[in-house]
């Protein structure tokens, strides 16, 4: 799952994100108003983790933008100031949740995986597919009631397509997923190949159905025909 974490303070901003990573998450991270504002408009994410008080701008302008361009991110915003009226306002602007600092980093992971789950997978905890049952928090996946072994990749990528099931996900939306906007660096995005063709595999091991769809010249979709 990719997260955006835009956060000026940078030992507050490393301790996030190296939790974040360390509980699974791909965690890209803007330090200011302007880088974030690049990321957010080109790049798509599971959920942002949004500071108010930014170097050269406004959070809620941020937040304004988002909801302008009617992206479907989650938003988390993180902030020192916990007046009612602040609180309020970042609702009314589209904010899914409001964490005052400090906090404790479990309470944050805890508040992605909520609203990742409410937004993506009808607030389950375990994501059920036909026989294939992930659970999003433990990070584990079965099949006919056997587990098995599937890298954080590889279940990440399957969240990923089951989470949009039935719709066509491009080379480069799925690569960016996987890897964030390192994406962009490489001259091409061949990895995924490889990476939807390992997960195949382990899957057809397992004696799942054939859900992963090619569509030549787009990309890939999860579907059942």
């Amino acid at each position: 799952m990719k997260l955006l974490l835009i956060e000026d303070e940078k030992d507050l901003a490393k301790s996030i994100q190296d939790y974040l990573v360390e509980n699974g998450f791909l965690c890209e991270w803007a330090t200011n108003f302007s880088s974030a504002m690049e990321k957010v408009l080109v790049y798509e994410y599971d959920c942002i983790i949004l500071d108010l008080m930014l170097p050269d701008g406004n959070g809620f302008d941020i937040l304004r933008e988002l909801k302008r361009q009617k992206k479907t991110e989650g938003i988390i915003i993180i902030s020192a100031i916990e007046t009612l009226d602040r609180k309020i306002e970042g609702f009314n602007l589209g904010a899914d949740d409001y964490l005052i600092k400090p906090f404790h980093l479990s309470e944050l992971n805890v508040r992605i995986q909520a609203i990742i789950r409410r937004k993506q997978f009808d607030g389950n905890n375990t994501i059920i597919y036909k026989e294939i049952e992930v659970d999003v928090l433990s990070k584990t996946v079965h099949i006919h009631q056997d587990k098995v072994d599937l890298t954080k990749k590889q279940i990440n990528l399957l969240l990923l397509l089951i989470g949009n099931k039935n719709k066509v996900l491009t080379k480069s939306a799925i690569a960016e997923h996987l890897s964030g906007d390192m994406a962009d660096m490489l001259d091409n995005h061949n990895f995924v190949y490889a990476h939807i063709k390992n997960l195949k595999k382990k899957l057809k091991e397992a004696n799942s159905g054939d859900y992963i769809k090619t569509i030549y010249g787009l990309g890939y979709k999860w579907a059942n025909d």
